[in-house]
């Protein structure tokens, strides 16, 4: 089942902030739902770990990601793959931008295609996409938070 999601968010930091934080496994790993390891590989990769929910089917996912069209502090295409066992699979992309916003910090685009498979697939598109974006809302939200706090203390965990 192919999915879409595109989407802005402004960020309470300059686009160097932002662009040190996209590419931070630590903050990553703070902001990611579920995500349980968050390991770089290389330049240009993370191996991931992460427990997914969406509706009955639950899953612990690991799989690979890469960073390609690296452009700092522009953005980059992101792409990915994991298996969740018999819950199935998922694979794709996103192409992420940054800009100067008006009024200050930082403008981030997204714009999201993925595929899902097995038992994820079977439970329709309306409910992995209301979870994708719920998701998504999530790691904004907490990556928001983590860009406003003070550099010199830690965020703790909620």
């Amino acid at each position: 089942m192919a999915m879409t999601m595109a989407g802005s968010v402004t960020l309470p930091a300059n686009r160097e902030t932002v662009w040190a934080a996209l590419n931070d496994p630590e903050v990553l790993k703070r902001c990611i739902p579920g995500c349980q390891e968050l390991v770089r590989v290389g330049d240009t990769g993370f191996q991931a770990t992460a427990k997914v929910s969406i509706g009955p089917v639950k899953a612990t996912f690991k799989g690979q990601v890469n960073l390609s069209d690296i452009d700092p502090p522009n953005g980059y295409t992101i792409s990915g793959e994991g298996q969740g066992g018999i819950a199935g699979f998922a694979k794709g992309g996103a192409k992420v931008g940054l800009t100067d916003a008006e009024g200050g910090g930082t403008l981030l685009t997204y714009d999201v295609e993925a595929q899902v498979g097995g038992k994820i697939a079977q439970l329709g598109g309306r409910l992995v996409n209301g979870v994708a974006k719920k998701y998504a809302d999530e790691f904004f939200a907490t990556f928001a938070k983590v860009l406003e706090a003070p550099e010199a203390e830690p965020v703790a965990a909620a």
